[in-house]
């Protein structure tokens, strides 16, 4: 079982208490640990990439070392044969990967966000290795809820559906997800899911009951080997309501007839409107063929979406094979599957009103995808105190480097600074090979920062010899994999001035209040009014907002509420 501890890779402005922060350790069945490709470190550290959103497809496009990372082994977990297996795609140099998109209804959860964050981090390095991805992400805007909340808000279920795809794909912008290759709707691939219906009757699997298509499960043998399931357990635990039309209770919907009120369409058994789980099955079939690499999706899909998939598509076309079954682990709140359905959730707007979208992407990869992580304002105060922390030291780097005269960067660089750079590097290959392993990668970003601030800010630093190209290497290293993370900003000052916006935000001040109260407790201190200037820091710092003093005087930065830090001490 995966084994708690306190997000402790960095040394916060305030420290939290706090043992149920994130979860960085899965156990798996398959604990190798495998030798990074030197290619791939020298490519980390030597190559440039320009600041902003999609640079990651700069970088895969244009270095000469990636093309030759495909040496790298990568290691995933598969939930088919439930072990971590060396990834080999069907066609070398390309990878096809298709995820179940949303239900487009409403906004997305940030359940959904942990989703397509965590594909997007498979994408991006599948990329990063030199693979051509074929990425296909659909969008289900055919559903019972569709139409329900269209009924609801006297809106067109196509008309609403295409809304709330729009918004979800401005969710995804804010999260920094790339766009998939194809995002195929459902409604305009008709044509493919009644052919596939078709194949699916002519081959004995399926049976039409009054304009109704039941796919048979006993004409599947094979049926639950994704979950683990079997139809006797499926029977004695049946969910769905009862059908006396079905053979079996456990058989599932192919087409359903028409009802009055609901879109439809003509097919050779009626109008109607396709069941659920034929659309992936279409859909990944049209844009991948039967048989393709990589299949995704969160892990409440494996029962039953998945494992009816492998049904529909097998029995449409016995060569059907998907190669790698890859799951996320859910979102809870309160030690509860985050849903719409439970009504537990929060939306993404609702968090990145209060929270940087980095921050959040951050918050979510800083637990390996596989494990459950726990939704709590705590954990994304922490997430938001990492970013500033990260963003302003490579900020300050990027700030003195650019001051310098370019002599001063062509001194060699000292060997404890290469080293640390290596160090960080073979890190990096070597957990994201183990099965996207990205919290050690964030855990091990602690080194470079570290030198980079006693570099910036110690009189030892200072003085120390190639300090500018030091600087300016280990800011290059940094960037190259938040970028590969998908954490790269347009700029360090924007992104900044952004989590300071919303730090304002959550503390309810503006700045202008802000600076109020530092000239304030200035006038306080030259008054040798110290509990005053001590109550005006620790105010601000109830309300997350730090103050820190120099010698050119107080300025302020986000912080970790010191209330909340007293709430999660072990004393409290």
């Amino acid at each position: 079982m995966a084994a708690l501890h306190f997000f402790n890779f960095y040394k916060p402005l305030f420290r939290i208490h706090s043992r149920k922060l994130f979860i960085t350790n899965v156990g798996t069945s398959n604990n190798r640990l495998h030798k990074p490709n030197t290619n791939i470190i020298r490519f980390l550290s030597s190559s440039s990439t320009s600041l902003g959103h999609s640079n990651v497809s700069k970088t895969v496009g244009s270095s000469e070392n990636v093309s030759k990372s495909k040496e790298h082994e990568l290691w995933l977990y598969n939930t088919m044969s439930k072990e971590k297996e060396l990834f080999k795609p069907k066609v070398e140099g390309k990878v096809g990967m298709y995820v179940c998109g949303v239900t487009a209804y409403d906004l997305s959860h940030i359940g959904h966000a942990r989703v397509y964050v965590s594909f997007d981090i498979l994408f991006r390095y599948l990329r990063f290795m030199g693979y051509e991805v074929n990425y296909v992400r659909n969008f289900t805007d055919v559903d019972d809820k569709i139409i329900a909340r269209a009924v609801q808000l006297g809106e067109d279920p196509i008309s609403l559906s295409r809304r709330f795809c729009e918004e979800f794909n401005r969710d995804m912008d804010y999260l920094h997800c790339l766009h998939p290759t194809v995002e195929p709707r459902v409604s305009d691939h008709m044509p493919q899911i009644i052919d596939m219906i078709k194949q699916i009757l002519d081959n004995g699997r399926a049976y039409r009951v009054e304009g109704d298509v039941y796919f048979s499960v006993d004409e599947f043998p094979q049926y639950g080997r994704l979950s683990g399931r079997k139809l006797e357990d499926n029977r004695a635990g049946e969910r769905v309501a009862v059908d006396s039309r079905k053979k079996n209770p456990a058989d599932f919907a192919l087409w359903k007839s028409a009802k009055e009120g609901e879109p439809f369409w003509e097919s050779p058994w009626g109008a109607g409107r396709p069941g659920w789980h034929i659309e992936c099955s279409a859909m990944s079939a049209a844009y991948l063929g039967y048989s393709f690499d990589i299949h995704g999706g969160g892990m409440d899909l494996i029962f039953p979406h998945h494992e009816n998939e492998i049904a529909q598509s097998c029995a449409a076309c016995d060569k059907s094979n998907i190669s790698y079954w890859i799951h996320n682990g859910f979102v809870t709140s309160d030690s509860q599957k985050m849903s719409k359905s439970l009504g537990n959730f929060f939306t993404i707007r609702q968090v990145i009103e209060l929270y940087h979208p980095l921050a959040l992407r951050l918050f979510l990869i800083g637990t390996h995808y596989r494990s459950p992580i726990n939704y709590s304002d705590v954990q994304l105060e922490t997430a938001s105190d990492r970013a500033y922390y990260i963003y302003q030291t490579l900020q300050d780097c990027e700030d003195v480097v650019g001051q310098q005269n370019e002599s001063s960067q062509k001194e060699n660089i000292p060997t404890e600074i290469l080293d640390c750079i290596k160090t960080f590097n073979d890190v990096f290959i070597t957990s994201m090979s183990e099965d996207l392993h990205s919290p050690v990668v964030l855990s091990a970003i602690s080194d470079p920062l570290k030198t980079a601030n006693d570099l910036l800010h110690t009189r030892k630093g200072k003085k120390q010899k190639a300090r500018i190209p030091s600087l300016a290497a280990i800011e290059k290293a940094i960037r190259n994999v938040l970028d590969i993370l998908g954490l790269m900003p347009a700029s360090y000052h924007e992104v900044l001035q952004q989590l300071r916006e919303k730090a304002l935000k959550r503390a309810k001040l503006t700045e202008d209040q802000v600076i109020e109260q530092i000239n304030d407790r200035n006038t306080a201190r030259k008054s040798k009014e110290y509990e005053r200037s001590d109550a005006i820091r620790k105010h601000l710092a109830t309300l997350g907002i730090a103050l820190m003093d120099s010698p050119e005087g107080t300025t302020w930065r986000p912080a970790i509420p010191l209330a909340m830090q007293e709430q999660h001490s072990p004393q409290s």
